[in-house]
């Protein structure tokens, strides 16, 4: 990596989105990501490059998290720095210069109104190169159905919150595997054991975003 771009994957790693963020305190006042993302990107460095650095940032503070070194705070201020240097990157997935690893369909299944879950996973998995599509919280099954037929070769994502609701995480993963029997599904949520995603027949259970960009990325190799 050259200067820049490791500048670029500290400043994710550390939750330093722009010049402006008070975290961490020992980069008060120092450019972060934001700054990093525009300079390396004016001095011709490759968005590859850039975006392999995050995600190597991504991996290094998600494997912390997994060791509870540190905790969702810190998760959520390098999926923000993250999203700072995707802001700069947007026009090159657009114009196909960079290649997304797939596409991801989330929501949070239907009665059930939490997201703070699944919008962390969101941003952590686009932090990582994938496209996400997020269809918000009480998604019913249909609207699972319509984002899988527009987004063919999609893998999707059902979370939830409430124990009363994995019922409906059940029937929606049964009536995505009956209509769209190739789609890969991944469960996740708080009242979720990997023993109830494997008798849902889910295709993977992330306890985390970690976890789930794990499986994820393990899917588009």
């Amino acid at each position: 990596m050259s200067a820049l771009t490791d500048k670029i994957s500290l400043c994710v790693e550390k939750g330093k989105a722009d010049k402006t963020s008070p975290y961490p305190p020992d980069l008060m006042n120092q450019d972060g990501a934001d700054e990093y993302a525009r300079a390396a990107i004016e001095a011709g460095e490759s968005p590859d490059e850039i975006l392999a650095a995050c995600n190597t940032a991504m991996e290094r503070i998600g494997d912390r998290f997994s060791r509870n070194e540190v905790f969702v705070p810190e998760l959520l201020m390098a999926a923000r720095a993250m999203n700072a240097v995707m802001e700069h990157l947007k026009p090159f997935f657009q114009a196909g210069n960079i290649k997304t690893k797939g596409t991801f369909v989330l929501g949070t299944v239907a009665g059930d109104l939490h997201d703070i879950g699944k919008n962390l996973v969101a941003m952590v998995v686009e932090g990582n190169g994938w496209q996400v599509i997020d269809l918000g919280v009480d998604v019913k099954a249909d609207r699972f159905l319509k984002a899988i037929e527009e987004n063919p070769g999609c893998v999707v994502g059902l979370s939830a919150l409430l124990t009363t609701t994995m019922a409906n995480m059940a029937a929606t993963l049964k009536s995505i595997k009956t209509s769209h029997p190739e789609t890969l599904v991944l469960v996740g949520g708080a009242p979720l054991t990997r023993k109830a995603a494997e008798e849902m027949g889910a295709d993977g259970y992330g306890n985390d975003p970690h976890e789930t960009v794990k499986l994820l990325n393990s899917l588009a190799r």
